[in-house]
């Protein structure tokens, strides 16, 4: 199982435990499971083109073929 995985089912497990108490847990549980879901879209981000937000893309870099983008 990817390390991956294996975080998200103990997010959906913490969320799970949680629910109904009121501790306080939940709430941790669903900023955690948030800050990790924002890590996955910061990982996303990073692989799109540089072109900006209107999705234009940038300059081809010395050596890049337009044919990869």
């Amino acid at each position: 199982m990817s390390s991956d995985t294996r975080k998200h089912r103990e997010l959906v497990d913490a969320l799970k435990a949680a629910q109904g108490k009121n501790d306080g847990s939940f709430e941790q549980a669903v900023i955690t499971a948030f800050e990790h879901v924002f890590d996955h879209l910061d990982r996303m981000n990073a692989h799109v083109a540089a072109g900006g937000p209107d999705g234009e893309e940038g300059h081809l870099k010395p050596g890049e073929s337009p044919t990869l983008r």
